[in-house]
């Protein structure tokens, strides 16, 4: 980040989702995604993808960036778990802190929650995603081999994790 560059992260409104959509289609790519590319007039939210489920990284006013953080499945069994399901920055801002800054914040939003982990998937080859992740304290817990058939290619499915507990150890 620049010293005059001022982030901004804050919950998405429902009214974000003009903005929203268009950072997910100017992002996507088929480095992070399973999914093909969103057509011209997808939105972003829907039953299963609410805006509560986001947060907007702003800088200096715009929409740069957004991660979803969501509980990975609705039983109660594993309520104390939440999973990042979706993160994007815009590629003109990259390598300026904000991918860490939207980590750590889904980090503070699921231990408000209750949460005492957060999990993610990330595919084998997105290495600036992994490398990213790393930096925030996850680590690889597994992987689904030759999970996705992208662009002609086999890739692994990557599961990393991070503890939330903030108990000292020993």
């Amino acid at each position: 980040m620049h010293e005059d560059d001022q982030l901004i992260i804050r919950p998405a409104r429902a009214e974000d989702e003009k903005e929203l959509a268009a950072l997910n289609r100017s992002t996507w790519s088929p480095l992070a995604e399973v999914a093909p590319r969103p057509d011209e007039d997808a939105g972003v939210f829907d039953e299963r993808h609410s805006p509560d489920q986001f947060h907007l990284a702003l800088l200096d006013g715009r929409t740069v960036g957004y991660i979803r953080v969501v509980p990975p499945t609705p039983l109660a069994s594993n309520r104390h778990v939440r999973q990042i399901q979706g993160l994007a920055v815009d590629t003109a801002v990259r390598g300026r802190g904000i991918g860490v800054a939207l980590v750590e914040a889904a980090c503070r939003i699921a231990r408000e929650q209750g949460a005492r982990r957060i999990t993610l998937r990330v595919l084998g080859h997105n290495a600036p995603a992994r490398a990213l992740y790393e930096r925030c304290g996850f680590v690889v817990e597994g992987s689904l081999k030759e999970e996705f058939l992208i662009d002609g290619a086999y890739v692994d499915d990557i599961w990393m994790a991070r503890s939330l507990d903030d108990r000292p150890t020993g």
